[in-house]
């Protein structure tokens, strides 16, 4: 997850991953259903229903051209809105060991907000890097992602991150 300006050293360090591991990995992607049953297999979520929180999902995939493509021809985004609940295996991402720097969300989370547009896959996660990690590593990239070094990079850190890197046969 990208929380900061990128630098000309984050982009190269970026370049040098895709470099490294662009042959390696296997076009595997999730679907926007197989995230969101991921989600709801694992952890508390309480949906929410708010049209506005809904609409920025959708236009997080709209608003962006590599994601818009995405979409299937003719579809538009078919946006889920949730809260991941500080309760059963949801409350690990609100222990202070898994909490993301203060100046990033705050001192104090109290909710983790959870996107999934169930047309393109997008998914976006607010209040938690580790939980968004986690998606990303799960959801796993297509071609098109393949040929981006910023996915890429996101997705091998997402697998370091979470000790996954057999994931794609070494490290």
């Amino acid at each position: 997850m990208i929380t900061r300006e990128p630098t000309k050293e984050m982009l190269a360090e970026w370049r040098a991953i895709w470099s490294c591991y662009k042959d390696r990995i296997r076009p595997n992607r999730k679907t926007g259903a197989q995230v969101l049953e991921y989600l709801q297999a694992r952890y508390p979520l309480t949906e929410i229903f708010d049209p506005e929180a809904r609409q920025v999902i959708a236009y997080n995939v709209t608003m962006n051209e590599f994601l818009a493509q995405k979409l299937p021809a003719g579809a538009a985004p078919d946006p889920r809105a949730f809260y991941l609940e500080n309760a059963g295996e949801g409350s690990r991402f609100y222990l202070p060991q898994n909490r993301d720097d203060a100046s990033l969300w705050g001192d104090d989370v109290q909710k983790i907000f959870v996107g999934v547009d169930l047309a393109s896959g997008f998914y976006l996660v607010e209040g938690s890097t580790l939980l968004w990690d986690e998606l990303c590593a799960f959801q796993g990239v297509d071609e098109k992602d393949l040929q981006k070094c910023v996915i890429v990079a996101q997705y091998i850190g997402a697998l370091r991150r979470l000790n996954a890197m057999d994931r794609i046969g070494g490290q």
